[in-house]
């Protein structure tokens, strides 16, 4: 029976599908023409190595550029940050810079003093900042000395290619003493520093706005100016009419009195001939 009956033949076993797993970003080694395939079994041993189609290497090179820009503007956008440092107050802080010529510098500062209340740095307003650039080349030729409150600006331009001695000097009124040594545990000044070196730019564009100001403030000027001048003219032509206006007056006044005198004359005339026939009528001369 047992024999009689059709043995049930064995399916073969299903042949598991790999997976494409890529050891690495594809877009980043265009050059490369095979990946690794992994199975979804723990023998390492059926790991095997496969060519990819030849298609997939344009693929991979478009995908390349047009991942790169990307690339390049995240690089632009990171974030940059200023030097800070802390000055002793006792002392002053010296940078050296090797500059070439005509080489324009723009330095942003600012001063922040310990503050015991706040637990935390702050500016103060009599927290003041001594700035000097000396070329080392030059016998410490001095280009800078300026003096500005905690928080500033300071511009120069190097006449010759050489090294540049950049000094900070703090002095504060606060009244802390702490602020004297960095060897208090809040001591010393906490300097944020922000040194552009070739920002004609920078220098251009503020130059031109204040440059553009300035004419604004031209224009208007000259455009009071022509309303000045235009009273003017109007004030003359009114000083014209009334010059006129006042020599036609006395022009009449002067005709009239001259027609009254000869008037005058005439009647006195008249009046003594008259008085003379009524004389002589009367026989009383």
């Amino acid at each position: 029976m047992l024999d009689a009956l059709p043995r049930a033949e064995k399916l073969p076993p299903k042949k598991t599908q790999p997976r494409l797993t890529c050891t690495f970003p594809l877009a980043i080694w265009p050059n490369s023409r095979e990946a690794r395939l992994s199975y979804p079994t723990r023998d390492i041993n059926h790991i095997n190595r496969i060519p990819i189609v030849k298609g997939t290497k344009k693929k991979k090179s478009e995908t390349m550029r047009s991942i790169l820009p990307l690339l390049s503007l995240g690089a632009l956008l990171a974030p940059v940050q200023a030097l800070y440092f802390y000055i002793d107050g006792t002392a002053p802080k010296c940078f050296f810079e090797e500059l070439p010529k005509d080489t324009l510098v723009v330095g942003h500062y600012t001063a922040e003093e310990y503050d015991e209340n706040r637990k935390t740095w702050s500016k103060h307003d009599g927290l003041n900042i001594f700035i000097s650039v000396d070329e080392v080349f030059d016998s410490d030729h001095r280009v800078v000395s300026q003096k500005g409150s905690s928080s500033g600006r300071f511009t120069f331009s190097a006449a010759d290619s050489g090294d540049h001695k950049i000094c900070f000097t703090p002095s504060s009124t606060s009244g802390n003493s702490g602020w004297l040594s960095v060897l208090h545990p809040s001591g010393g000044i906490k300097l944020t520093l922000d040194l552009v070196i070739g920002a004609t730019s920078a220098i251009e564009s503020t130059d031109k706005s204040k440059i553009d100001d300035i004419v604004q403030r031209v224009k208007d000027l000259n455009g009071r100016l022509q309303d000045i001048r235009r009273e003017q003219v109007f004030q003359r032509e009114r000083e014209a009419e009334f010059r006129d206006q006042s020599e036609t007056t006395n022009a009449r006044v002067v005709r009239w009195t001259l027609i009254q005198l000869v008037v005058l004359g005439v009647t006195c005339a008249w009046q003594l001939t008259h008085l003379r026939a009524f004389f002589i009528k009367q026989k009383l001369t």
